[in-house]
């Protein structure tokens, strides 16, 4: 039996958690200066401050040559740090990753890429890290530009791409060059329906025909069943379960209700800090949900967004302040909250998850995907109805008559 091309062992990342007080004078940011100063000077270096976080705690798991794994788990998880690990981004606290293959990693927007160069020079870029020479490259060059679909930008800076364009490139670059093993995070949502559709049938495709690996982080549990065949579902920086992709996928979708979620604010972007369900008016058969804000600047205006899922990930509806603008224009802010209603909540009883985004009128800074769930009780009752994965989860009013 050949040597796994993934092998964790005891894996573990470490944080600290900056609780730093609030240095209101000059004298109290004087004094914890010299402070750092003597700890140096002294060879005692600085203590770890702040809380202990573990992002992951004793991870261990093998991958065999040629096959797609899955990554499921909750925002905060550890998908994102382990794939970081794997990818030589950073280095674990504890435990050991050994690669065995040349590593594709695709882990979020622009990755690789230089923001100052064009499109057709960042390909022979990226191919240069992979480790390609310029003949490999050159032979795959109209491949990647065809399948990137950005022929007209190709000579432009690519800062000046939109997100869904970095994409579209870095995806196809790092499926083309023909890595070992390829790591794709949560990015790919990033792009329209049409291109993801065309990315799982490529990702397909490169395991078929060359025996590729794939780590694939989604929270759409559609593609991550239509193309992997092993699952690893994560829980608090731990593995909480390993094997079939549908086993894992059915365990990590239990019906729960989270109804509430917090995150810290970000110091260089404007973030989410807390996405909620008011679960009264849920009660009610009505959906509203708050979307707290926090940013370095202010937003002209503020543009929040919304999904609504189910389960296993299937989009069912999505609305945001561009395509339903408030009746009254939202004033530049840098702080606040942006409220969506949805009245008489037209889904079957059933339980659904909601994601979350933030931009302005022309940008997109944050997202949260499967930030909240909620477990919905319809106001109609319908003896002996169906069961939704044969009718659907969407409850339209609708008459019928006979004659």
């Amino acid at each position: 039996m050949s040597s796994p091309v993934i092998s964790v062992s005891g894996l573990g990342k470490r944080y600290y958690l900056s609780h730093q007080a609030r240095q209101d004078t000059l004298r109290d940011s004087l004094t914890q200066k010299f402070r750092q100063l003597g700890r140096r000077l002294t060879g005692a270096g600085d203590p770890p401050e702040g809380e202990e976080f573990w992002a992951l705690r004793d991870v261990s798991f093998e991958v065999p040559q040629g096959d797609v794994v899955g990554i499921i788990g909750r925002n905060g998880a550890g998908k994102s740090t382990l794939l970081k690990i794997l990818s030589r981004i950073t280095e674990p606290t504890a435990g050991r990753a050994v690669i065995r293959g040349r590593v594709a990693s695709l882990l979020e927007v622009g990755t690789g890429f230089h923001p100052e160069l064009s499109g057709r020079e960042n390909i022979y870029l990226n191919g240069a890290i992979l480790g390609m020479s310029r003949a490999e490259i050159t032979r795959k060059f109209d491949e990647i530009v065809a399948f990137a679909e950005v022929e007209r930008f190709l000579d432009t800076q690519v800062k000046h791409y939109s997100s869904g364009m970095y994409v579209r490139l870095a995806f196809s670059v790092a499926a083309h060059l023909e890595p070992e093993i390829l790591i794709v995070d949560e990015v790919l949502a990033v792009g329209d329906a049409q291109f993801q559709k065309k990315c799982l049938g490529k990702m397909g495709e490169v395991t078929r025909e060359s025996g590729r690996t794939i780590l694939f982080v989604s929270h759409n549990l559609e593609a991550l069943r239509a193309i992997c065949r092993t699952g690893i579902y994560l829980a608090a920086g731990r593995v909480q379960a390993l094997g079939p992709i549908n086993d894992v996928a059915t365990l990590y979708h239990q019906p729960q209700s989270e109804l509430a979620a917090d995150f810290p604010a970000a110091a260089d972007k404007p973030c989410l800090t807390r996405v909620a369900v008011d679960q009264a008016r849920l009660a009610a058969g009505d959906l509203v949900v708050q979307l707290h804000f926090s940013s370095p600047f202010a937003l002209r205006p503020p543009v929040g967004g919304l999904i609504i899922s189910t389960i296993e990930g299937r989009p069912l509806f999505g609305a945001n302040m561009r395509t339903h603008p408030p009746a009254r224009a939202a004033a530049e802010s840098a702080r606040g909250v942006c409220t969506l209603t949805v009245p008489r909540l037209a889904l079957h009883s059933g339980s659904y998850v909601l994601s979350a985004y933030l931009g302005d009128q022309t940008h997109d800074y944050d997202r949260k995907i499967e930030a909240v769930s909620f477990t919905f009780v319809s106001p109609h009752h319908y003896p002996g109805r169906p069961p939704l994965h044969i009718i659907g989860p969407v409850d339209l009013g609708c008459t019928w008559s006979a004659e």
